[in-house]
């Protein structure tokens, strides 16, 4: 357990609460701190002043249920920072052991064909924002992504390829999005010594993700909607529903639809028809197809 990210995380949850937000009355303005002071959090959270500040100074290790659930009702924490704090607390210690490593290339046969199948872009992703897996449309839709040279990643083209301030409508929730995603898994399986060094690779090379890191954010991405600036169909505003297949690992199939006869509806059927285009090219050229994967 890094007792470092245990006393930044509930140091910067705490500093987020204001006294109003937790029901506290504030008199005058000499409070020295932003948010909470930490005799406030602790009664909040119905502990002693001097646990509490054992907790915070990150001797988390061996905190009950119960009193792991007090802090997260103290602190306001919503679902994915309640799962935060509880793998913070849970965190093995000691030498790193190896590993489980989803294979980043590819999924099982008929993950694939479930892929196939959808008649909507689809993705797969693995704790690390690899992206293991596409149908083709999927592969169409997140384009840039798969022409870097290596291993498609969402979060080295986020942070580190420029074209990604473009192709994401809104790029500043895109960054933050994937930096919080990261947070969440990296407590959760600090052991992973591949997201480990990405983490360091993103924090070298662009500053931006150290400050969105620094934060301590957590996400857990299930549903919502997002807009893409696509190369080749423009604007493409999309609902996208998150699936975890069973008996694969740490693995998620991200599906993405949208309004039916809406302007994006028409960038899909131009994206489906414009692949459809390009691989028969390639075929009649001699050329293999790349399958998604």
């Amino acid at each position: 357990m890094d007792r470092r990210t245990v006393r930044e995380f509930l140091i910067s949850r705490r500093a987020r609460l204001t006294p109003e937000q937790a029901g506290i009355p504030a008199y005058g303005d000499d409070r020295r701190v932003p948010g909470l002071r930490r005799e406030e959090a602790a009664v909040l959270a119905g502990v002693s002043i001097d646990y509490y500040t054992r907790l915070e100074r990150g001797h988390i290790a061996g905190a009950s249920d119960s009193v792991l659930e007090s802090i997260a009702r103290a602190l306001r924490l919503d679902g994915a920072e309640r799962t935060h704090l509880f793998d913070l607390a849970r965190a093995p210690s000691g030498t790193r052991a190896p590993a489980r490593r989803p294979s980043p290339g590819g999924v099982r046969t008929s993950v694939q064909r479930v892929l196939d199948s959808m008649g909507t872009p689809a993705i797969a992703h693995n704790a690390r924002q690899d992206l293991v897996a596409a149908n083709r449309l999927g592969r169409a839709l997140y384009a840039p992504h798969f022409d870097t040279g290596r291993t498609p990643n969402t979060a080295r083209f986020v942070f580190l390829d420029p074209r990604a301030q473009d192709y994401y409508v809104d790029w500043p929730l895109a960054r933050r999005t994937i930096s919080a995603m990261m947070r969440l898994e990296a407590g959760r399986n600090p052991l992973d010594e591949q997201l480990t060094a990405l983490i360091g690779e993103l924090s070298a090379h662009s500053s931006v993700f150290a400050q969105d890191w620094a934060r301590h954010n957590v996400h857990n991405h299930r549903t919502g909607t997002k807009s893409f600036r696509h190369p080749d169909v423009g604007l493409v505003e999309v609902d996208f529903d998150v699936f975890e297949p069973a008996g694969e690992e740490r693995l998620w199939i991200v599906t993405y639809t949208v309004e039916p006869g809406s302007p994006s509806a028409d960038a899909f059927a131009l994206l489906g028809s414009l692949t459809a285009t390009n691989e028969g090219v390639r075929r009649e050229e001699g050329e293999d197809v790349v399958r998604p994967d």
